[in-house]
Order: C-alpha cells, then structure tokens, then sequence
C-alpha cells in the first residue's frame, strides 16, 4: 500500500502563494491578474493539468475541451486548477517521427511539474507517444498524478464496411498499389475512417497504451476505452479531476503505484490484448524512470501462461467501441484475475482486485475467455539469434500462421530511401518465399526509430496476389499495422549490428516458435563481415541542439529507448527546496 505522505503539510504549493513578502504577492498577484480572488486558491490544493492539446495532433484536439471538464472535478473536491500546455507528438505531421521528440516531451513534463506551483497533476494525452511521454515525466516527478487520455475514436464506416484506423487504409492501400480498387475509391475513404474525436480505434499503439495505464492504475476504470466522442469521458475527466486532489490529499504518488508486480500486470494486459509492439519499448522506459528493469526475456516468461482474449483489430475483428460496450479493460481484467496481482495499489485509493471486481462481459466474441483464446499464448514475442543478438520483436498474433517457421532469401534495402526507390521496380528480384531485409531505421541511424517498419509487398508480387511475406528491420511499426514482421533488432545497423552485413541472397531463418531470428552465416563469416565494415561516425548528421544531444544519450530498442540520463527519478519533495524563487529572484 502507499507510504502515507499526508501532511507533511504544508501543501506544496503553499510556498508559493502562502508567503506574506515580495514572492507571495508576486504570485498571489499573477492569479488576480487571470481573475481569480485569492479565497478561489489560498490553502487549496492546486492541480495541473498539463495539456498536450494542438491542431498538430488531430488525436488530441479535443483536449481542450475535456480540460474543461476536469476543471469542474478540481473544484468540486475543493482543489484550484492550473492548466499549461506541453509539447505535442502526432503521428502524422511531425517529422522525423514523433518517436524522436518522446524525450523531449517527457522532459518538458518533468520540468513543468517540478517548476510549476502544482501538488498533483492531470495528465491529458492521446495519440501514441504523448501518453507514455507523459508518464516517463511523471515517474520522474514523482508529483501525485493522474492520467486521462482523450479516447478512442468511433468505428469507420465506409460503403458499409466497419473500418478501423489506420489498419485498414493500409489494407485498402495494398489493394490500391494491386490494381483491385481505385484511386477514387481510395480517396473516398479519407472522410470515413477518421470520423470523430480521438485517437485511433484499433488496439494500435495509443489504444494499447491506454489499457496500459489502466491496468497500471495510473487512470480510473473505464480510462481507456470511453469513445472520445461518448459524453461519458466528459464524467470521466470531472471524475478525474476529483481524484487528482484526492491523491493530494492522501500523499499518493506514482512511486506507490507503479510497482514491478503493476508492471507485470501491464505486460500481461499488452499480451493478452494483442497490444502494440511500441508497448515493449514504451513500458521498459517507463519502468527505467520508476527504477525498475524490465528485461526482455520477461516479456517471453508472462506471454507462455497469457493467452490472446481480445478480439480487437489488428490481430482480431472488432474495435475499441466494440470493446467499450462489451465491459471495456475491466472486463477483460477481470477475466484473466487469475493470472494478474491484484493487491496493486491504484488512483483509485482501491486495488486493482477491487477496481475489476464484479465488471461484467456483454460480449464474449469481443472480450474472449482465457479457455476458449483467440491465442493460447500472448501476441507478441520476442526473438533472438545471430541476426539480433540483443533482441527484435514480432506481432504475431497479425501475423500469417504458415510464416511462424520460415527460411528465405534476404532481399536487401540500405535504409527507407532506397526501399521507397526499388520496391515497385518490376525488375526488383524477388519471390514470395523471399524475406525482405531494411537496414538503416534504428533509433540512431532512422532518426528517431520510425514507424517505417510495415515494409510494402513489392507491387509486383501484389498483382499476382501475394498479401504477406516475412518482413524484417531495426525499424517500429505502427501499432495499426500487420503482417509477418520482426521488428527492433538489436543491435540496430547504423552502430553496427548483424543486421547491417546482411546481404542479397544470404538466408535467415524466422522462428517464432523457438524465438529464434538467424542469419544462416558460419560465425566466422559474420566475424570477417563485421570487421570490414567501414567506421560509421555514430552521430552523423546532428551538429547542434536536441538532436545532438539525442545522438549522443539515447538508448537501444531493448533499454527502452530512453536518454541514459533520465533513466530513474528524482522525486519532488513534499517542501520546496530553498531556491531563487523564495530568495526574490524570481520578480520578472
């Protein structure tokens, strides 16, 4: 249970508006400025709401109308409200990749909880990075938080047809480069699949992290599957809000919840939904920053005795509303309580037994039970082998089952450039049984480990029907997308790898099964390969700024991805250490 940092009191931020000199009337005198009297915040307990609203990221633009709603929580259970924006990752505008800036985004939550005179905080994320950004800061802070994300959006609809995003625009996009629909049939499905507010409705990355965090007991139940569009997670973010100055009030932190027998509940929750590989990586930088290690190996250990019980796209048939109406992640908690440790503390102030019992399943083809799986065990595995000695991933759960054990020849691409140049090339030589292989997308050598693993059937091959194939690279891959593919081999290529001396027409053999990824080299081959690779300049292209630093501090696939300096937590204190703000310095 929590240690009980209960007034130890004075409330934190007492310091800056309880004091009767020059800082106090500073302060006091920035908030009447806004509007506020001061019997609106003196003694209060002040919340932030750190919102990562923009219009960059169409998953989170509603944000600031949810922020609203947990407004109302905050004064309802006698707390004041101070909302800040921070940095903002979507995936769909932000170049390199959003992966790139996750850091950076975790950075500036940290600093803004530590630097803002708040004694809790409101989390407000969506889109696949900005949640797990917002957690790592949070650990790091150590502040008492809540997460609320902005849900899921409504099903597709389109001619009919159920659609998720984005897994099926990438299948119509196959379809599309096979000659089997038009361009115009295409287009019409842009107004269909992304309909209303939130984020994407499959069990991609931002559903999966939602779950996550449920499970976690960062979020109250219900927070990750309430549609964006529902007016229930308007309740939900009032509801949150109310929780936040409860957490205030009763001393709880992120240090008293995210325990390792709370992580093992998530990574159960990951396998057992089917979840995002970005997951893996999400949740070991997360543990780094509450001080525990999270190993690989530990991913395989749970994934034997968890089997696959939601039925959600990609690796099943329905969506995240569908979730929602048949009892959402409470339900499917409590269906597979026999494998979870369920005296784990939660926001609630209850455990998570507490949270899931009695929640009901409306619909066992979409919430299955653990006798009668979609999979008998977890949908992700991790592999190791000559070819990624430190690990790769695979979603096999979307994956084709008659390419679990499969041996091919290695069709070669340098990085994504010399993939977008040669994969439509009528006179690319390729097959079918091939495996094709891209180097160079790394979390160095990509930057930013793009998402650019959902390596395209060569066009050639989709016109004689072929719609999978083993595909592999240091890459990541949306949590939206599919197919026989192996992901996040580590060492990645750029700081020299197994993978960046693979060649064209070199075997490797796939098998998930035994966990295995081999290049089929003799090791003194690979040896002799290695040692004449030419010396890459490691940080090449960064010569300033957030990139360098980047270069510089950031970690392989396997540790999660995180800068080696922000690994662990440094926790506010309760009092605010003396500082330049209490000394009069901080008059503008």
């Amino acid at each position: 249970m929590a240690t009980d940092h209960k007034n130890d009191k004075i409330l934190r931020s007492s310091e800056w508006f309880g004091t009767r000199d020059l800082e106090g009337f500073l302060h006091r005198a920035g908030l009447k400025n806004q509007g506020w009297s001061e019997e609106s915040f003196s003694g209060k307990p002040v919340i932030g709401i750190a919102n990562s609203w923009s219009e960059a990221t169409h998953c989170n633009a509603h944000l600031r109308g949810l922020a609203e709603h947990v407004k109302r929580g905050v004064f309802a259970a006698g707390g004041f409200p101070i909302e800040f924006p921070t940095i903002s990752l979507g995936e769909f505008f932000l170049s390199p990749t959003s992966m790139f800036c996750r850091n950076l985004m975790s950075m500036d939550v940290e600093e803004m909880i530590r630097g803002l005179p708040i004694d809790g905080v409101v989390l407000l994320s969506g889109c696949d990075k900005t949640t797990p950004a917002m957690m790592m800061g949070a650990a790091s802070a150590d502040l008492p938080a809540i997460v609320l994300t902005g849900g899921p959006q409504l099903k597709g609809n389109w001619k009919g047809e159920e659609l998720g995003s984005c897994t099926d625009c990438r299948r119509y996009w196959s379809e599309l480069r096979a000659g089997t629909i038009t361009q115009d049939d295409y287009d019409s499905m842009e107004a269909a699949i992304y309909r209303s507010p939130g984020h994407c409705m499959v069990m991609g990355t931002a559903s999966t992290m939602g779950s996550i965090v449920e499970t976690l007991g960062m979020s109250l139940p219900g927070g990750a599957a309430v549609p964006g569009a529902d007016s229930r997670r308007k309740i939900l973010a009032e509801n949150t809000g109310r929780t936040a100055v409860d957490l205030v009030n009763k001393g709880v932190r992120p240090s008293d919840i995210l325990t390792r027998e709370a992580f093992d509940n998530a990574i159960r929750m990951l396998l057992a939904a089917g979840g995002s590989t970005n997951a893996i990586i999400h949740l070991t930088a997360i543990a780094g920053r509450a001080g525990i290690k999270i190993d690989l190996q530990r991913f395989n250990d749970l994934s034997e005795t968890t089997p696959v019980i939601v039925n959600l796209k990609p690796g099943g048939k329905y969506l995240m509303e569908d979730l929602f109406y048949a009892g959402g992640v409470e339900s499917v908690l409590n269906k597979m309580s026999a494998l979870l440790n369920k005296n784990c503390l939660t926001v609630t102030g209850k455990t998570l037994g507490e949270n899931i019992a009695g929640a009901e399943c409306h619909n066992d083809d979409v919430i299955m039970s653990p006798e009668n799986p979609l999979s008998t065990e977890g949908g992700l595995t991790v592999l190791k082998g000559s070819l990624a000695p430190d690990g790769a991933v695979i979603k096999h759960i979307a994956a084709s089952p008659e390419l679990m054990k499969h041996t091919g020849r290695a069709v070669v691409f340098e990085n994504p450039i010399d993939l977008k140049n040669r994969i439509d090339d009528p006179n690319l030589d390729v097959d079918k049984d091939d495996i094709l292989v891209m180097k160079g997308a790394g979390p160095v050598g990509g930057p930013g480990m793009p998402e650019a693993g959902f390596l395209p059937i060569p066009k050639k091959l989709l016109e004689r029907g072929v719609r999978d194939m083993v595909r592999i690279s240091d890459a990541r891959m949306s949590g939206t997308a599919f197919g026989t593919i192996v992901l996040h081999v580590s060492p990645e290529s750029h700081i020299g790898g197994p993978l960046s001396v693979v060649q064209d027409g070199d075997t490797i053999t796939l098998d998930v099964e035994s966990k295995r990824l081999d290049l089929n080299i003799d090791d003194s081959e690979l040896r002799r390969r290695l040692a004449a690779m030419p010396v890459t300049a490691e940080f090449a292209g960064f010569t300033r700024g957030y990139g360098k630093m980047y270069a510089q501090h950031i970690t392989q696939a396997q540790d999660g991805c995180d800068f080696d300096f922000l690994v662990g937590n440094t926790p506010v204190e309760t009092h605010v250490e003396k500082s330049s703000h209490e000394a009069g310095f901080n008059t503008g």
